[in-house]
């Protein structure tokens, strides 16, 4: 039983060419969508899903600096860099972390994301994790 009350919903891939990684992802048999621009995080977004695999996120640069996903692809050209998870409290489940002993870095306040209908969505780096996105998703 988990109590952290998070459930899984993609695995969030930075890439340097996002063609690329959408035509082998494609050629697993996966949906890709057209890509969404997010000005507040400025990247470049296509959520990927698969009938029977795990969605991923793909990310890419919105500036030819690749702002936030520099340091990410600093050494590679694609990176998977964080899981996320939903959460109809995302405050309750920090707090759940928090008390289970878990340290919780606030990595980018919660803001509304476009990929996710204006979702509140937050980056938090989970010592001897990594970092994770969650959405807070009342439904």
């Amino acid at each position: 039983m988990e109590h952290f009350g998070l459930n899984f919903d993609h695995f969030g891939l930075a890439t340097r060419d996002a063609d690329k990684t959408l035509d082998f992802l494609r050629g697993l048999g996966y949906r890709t969508p057209d890509t969404i621009h997010d000005p507040l995080q400025a990247v470049n977004l296509v959520l990927c899903k698969h009938a029977t695999m795990p969605s991923v996120e793909v990310i890419s640069a919105a500036e030819a600096d690749y702002g936030p996903l520099e340091a990410i692809l600093a050494e590679q050209p694609q990176a998977i860099y964080h899981l996320c998870f939903r959460s109809r409290d995302a405050a309750a489940s920090l707090a759940a972390m928090k008390a289970a002993g878990h340290r919780i870095r606030v990595i980018s306040q919660p803001k509304p994301a476009v990929l996710f209908n204006s979702l509140s969505v937050g980056f938090y780096l989970v010592g001897g994790f990594g970092l994770i996105e969650i959405i807070e998703d009342p439904a």
